[in-house]
């Protein structure tokens, strides 16, 4: 695995992208999208993840997020995905529609090559975390992760994506509370 985009200092803040195993459009419903907005706000209560921009797309999810207890940014992800991997699966299985059982199939073909045996692989390895060592980048990554609906065609404006922090920093209401002061974000 690339050690260019490891988790290096664990008092910075960190730009992270998480993906589906072959890009899947796994978080197409409402109850499909709640499922990682309520593992992130269980990291937030439980495992300190402090989260200052978020981004769920169909097949992705982006986070500038940092780690503020004992618990590190990597083990927490680590968590993140496992957790949420089940619970994916899971959903799938109790659907009552079968247009989404395919993507079982996928998950247990991902693992085909894997040492270690594992039934279902759902998130892609890694995390893409990159450090955010300025306000300035900090803007630019957060600038990207509330165009990235606007870009796909889900929405004109960015406030408008229900599963985005484009709605606390436009002051509407949003499915998960985030930290909004820049100053505990970067430190020199």
């Amino acid at each position: 695995m690339p050690t260019r985009y490891k988790i290096y200092n664990k008092d910075k803040a960190y730009f992270i992208t998480i993906t589906i195993v072959k890009w899947l459009k796994v978080f197409e419903t409402i109850e499909q999208k709640l499922l990682i907005v309520n593992s992130l706000k269980y990291c937030q209560e439980s495992k300190g993840l402090e989260i200052y921009g978020w981004c769920l797309m169909p097949n992705h999810l982006h986070i500038i997020c940092k780690a503020v207890r004992e618990i590190g940014l990597s083990d927490i992800l680590r968590d993140l995905k496992k957790f949420t991997s089940k619970a994916i699966v899971k959903q799938i299985i109790e659907e009552d529609e079968t247009n989404r059982k395919w993507m079982l199939n996928e998950f247990r073909n991902a693992c085909k090559h894997l040492i270690r045996e594992q039934e279902f692989k759902v998130w892609q390895n890694g995390y893409h975390a990159k450090e955010i060592f300025s306000n300035t980048i900090f803007y630019q990554k957060l600038e990207y992760i509330h165009l990235n609906p606007v870009e796909a065609g889900f929405v004109t404006n960015p406030e408008d994506y229900l599963f985005s922090s484009a709605r606390n920093y436009a002051e509407l209401s949003s499915y998960l509370d985030i930290v909004m002061e820049s100053n505990k974000l970067v430190t020199v």
